[in-house]
């Protein structure tokens, strides 16, 4: 392969901004318009309620299989990403979620909506966020991996930040179908002629290195725990299957599914819940646009710090302090309980996504970092979908989430202490020791990446 063949710029020669950062920029923006457009799925809820007349468990049926179906795509936007290159899965996938959104502003009942949100929009989203984007940031970066993950996370949360007080906006001023049209418009117009000019699968396609190259001289790698050339960590495999045969990837992938519980459980059904207690639907997007404000912060800092001291304790904390902001969704009266939340969710709510697929490139390497990156976002999708169903009919049976906000807080704590169980130390190649004249050779880039990507 052509690409494989290319010398590394030296470090003397580069000037400027790596150009890493460049996709994480396009990578952040595509974010925060694809999840805030999907985090925007429950402001919908109450409108579509009285419009097809059903009932909220029957709405949750669509997002329940739309968090499972987007699940069962991971591994498989993984195994392409790892063979033809993450631009090319990205710019696929983004178009097609840019038609899928525009064509729910046509859908006449609750099954079509199914339909189209639960498979078609769903499997596309599967094919931008979150496997295929971190593998690519896997690859362009190890030193500040943390930190360029975070970032690209974050666009998750400045899409929450807007994107949904915009649907919520958009939703009162005109109605729902105008609301999905100009998102889906969004999404076609900005986000994928963005994505498709500055994406690039590998640093090698462009002649460059990782962090666009070694420390220069009188940086003390070993300060932070990291090698400066490339190092297998011991869990690395030929066949991703291999991973199933090690704690952490029961570990991680356990810990993630309950992120995906709690997370998914709040994008649906935290307008609806504020309702129930009386708060306007605007008034709970505008707290949810200050969550996402607050984690767009604590996700740069999680992230960063992340790369200078094991990941796993930070990864933890996150998941308890997410139990606490349940707990208290549980517990306090309803204004109180809406801002609580806000604040103790914001700190927590997308930092786990930068910190678990940090963890999953230390431990298990590039060689198939897509297809293992998948396989544990399949097990975060699939907590969604089946939380996002059954939190509907709870709601449905009983008249309110209490039960609902009790198992979340529970499976939190377990998410926890599984996270801190991890023994990262020992298989993370951030605590490897360096070879003394020699490294490996490089993982094969993309096998199709040499042609555009």
């Amino acid at each position: 392969m052509d690409d494989q063949n290319k010398n590394p710029v030296p470090v003397k020669e580069r000037e400027g901004t790596f150009y890493g950062w460049y996709i994480v920029g396009a990578m952040f923006f595509a974010t925060f318009i694809g999840v805030g457009t999907r985090q925007g799925f429950g402001v919908f809820v109450k409108v579509w309620e009285e419009d097809f007349g059903v009932s909220v468990g029957l709405i949750s049926v669509a997002a329940g299989i739309g968090w499972t179906v987007n699940g069962l795509i991971q591994p498989l936007s993984g195994r392409l990403t790892d063979a033809f290159g993450g631009r090319r899965v990205l710019i696929v996938s983004l178009a097609l979620m840019g038609v899928g959104t525009i064509a729910i502003a046509a859908v006449p009942n609750v099954y079509v909506l199914i339909a189209v949100y639960g498979f078609f929009l769903s499997a596309a989203a599967g094919g931008v966020f979150p496997t295929p984007m971190t593998s690519v940031v896997s690859r362009w970066f190890q030193r500040k991996r943390g930190r360029a993950m975070s970032f690209v996370a974050a666009g998750g949360s400045a899409g929450g930040l807007i994107m949904v007080p915009f649907a919520a906006y958009l939703l009162i001023a005109t109605d729902w179908r105008v609301a999905w049209l100009a998102m889906g418009a969004i999404i076609l117009l900005l986000g994928l002629p963005l994505l498709a000019i500055v994406v690039r699968s590998d640093p090698a396609d462009m002649g460059l290195e990782q962090d666009g190259g070694p420390e220069e001289e009188g940086e003390d790698s070993h300060s932070h725990g990291r090698p400066t050339i490339r190092v297998a960590p011991p869990l690395e495999t030929k066949n991703w299957r291999d991973s199933f045969h090690s704690a952490p990837m029961w570990q991680l992938s356990l810990a993630f599914w309950v992120c995906g519980i709690t997370t998914a459980t709040i994008a649906v059904h935290f307008v609806r819940w504020a309702e129930s207690e009386d708060i306007s639907a605007g008034t709970a997007a505008l707290a949810f646009g200050v969550l996402s404000a607050i984690n767009g912060v604590g996700l740069i800092l999680v992230g960063s710090i992340s790369d200078l001291m094991p990941r796993k304790y930070l990864l933890g904390a996150v998941y308890w302090v997410r139990g606490l902001a349940f707990l208290a969704l549980m517990l306090l009266p309803g204004t109180t309980a809406l801002w609580a939340f806000a604040v103790l969710g914001g700190v927590s709510w997308l930092a786990t996504v930068p910190l678990t697929t940090g963890l999953t490139a230390d431990v298990y390497g590039l060689r198939n970092v897509g297809t293992i990156n998948g396989l544990i976002n399949m097990a975060h999708q699939l907590g969604g979908g089946l939380a996002v169903v059954v939190a509907g009919f709870v709601f449905d049976i009983w008249d309110t989430y209490d039960p609902v906000f009790a198992a979340g807080a529970i499976f939190l704590g377990l998410a926890g202490l599984a996270s801190f169980a991890i023994r990262e130390r020992k298989y993370s190649i951030r605590y490897q020791p360096m070879p003394e004249a020699t490294s490996l050779p490089p993982i094969p880039a993309a096998s199709a990446a040499s042609d555009g990507d």
